[in-house]
């Protein structure tokens, strides 16, 4: 079996007497969609946050691409690929779209400034955004500033920026929240299909999407995972059933 591009190690982390996440293991495989599934609070962006950089764990390893991430920052763990959508969007909202792509696109390439060449009209930066928002389905969108995007629009346009910053492997953090139902059925398209440039690490409630993305589902509840298996397996587990999916 192919090592996994992503390992996390018995991951602790605790808020007093509250333990958000207890023992935490997982892995992401190349070419697999992974979803962590649980009720609200079960602490799954705690460990998305932990995962990304933004909160540090008490204790455990977080391994990327054979390397440790536990003392590295945000932007370095990004630089590395380590690419993210935020449950909160956290866009330059004054911007536009384009202009937001364009920003990471700048950061791959390593400058930040262009002193002599109008940005707007450097093809270098314009064409791998405009490709980015093409794919995401934003292309039509590209001059609306970000402020004025729909909520589902925005999670769109942050998944655009991780894949102009030629991400190995994706964070998403609940993408479908705010779309409605072709939304959602379109970006479940997208993300089958971008599970084969690079592996997904998928939150999401939206269970229809969930079943019909995932190749392997963990279930965290109460900040501990209490079953890791195929969509089959996670279904018929009495256990599952009973703390999360319901006796149905």
């Amino acid at each position: 079996m192919a090592e996994p591009v992503l390992s996390i190690r018995n991951l602790y982390k605790s808020f007093g007497a509250l333990k958000a996440t207890e023992d935490v293991s997982i892995d992401l495989y190349p070419g697999e969609i992974h979803a962590l599934i649980g009720p609200n609070g079960a602490g799954k962006s705690t460990l998305i946050h932990q995962i990304a950089g933004t909160l540090k764990a008490d204790s455990g390893e977080i391994v990327f691409l054979g390397d440790r991430l536990n003392d590295l920052s945000v932007a370095e763990r990004a630089r590395r690929g380590l690419g993210r959508s935020f449950q909160v969007s956290s866009l330059a909202t004054e911007f536009s779209a384009l202009r937001n792509v364009m920003l990471a696109v700048q950061s791959v390439q390593g400058s930040s400034f262009r002193f002599f060449k109008p940005v707007m009209s450097d093809a270098s930066l314009t064409e791998p955004a405009r490709a980015a928002l093409a794919r995401v389905g934003l292309g039509d969108r590209a001059h609306v500033p970000a402020a004025e995007l729909s909520h589902g629009e925005r999670r769109q346009l942050e998944i655009a920026i991780a894949l102009a910053l030629g991400s190995k492997a994706f964070l998403l953090d609940e993408p479908m929240a705010g779309m409605g139902p072709e939304g959602s059925k379109a970006l479940t398209g997208f993300l089958s299909e971008l599970r084969k440039e690079a592996p997904i690490l998928l939150i999401e409630h939206d269970m229809d999407a969930v079943f019909a993305l995932a190749d392997r589902i963990s279930v965290l509840v109460y900040g501990r995972v209490i079953a890791t298996g195929t969509v089959d397996e996670i279904r018929a587990n009495p256990e599952v059933r009973r703390a999360y999916l319901g006796d149905e």
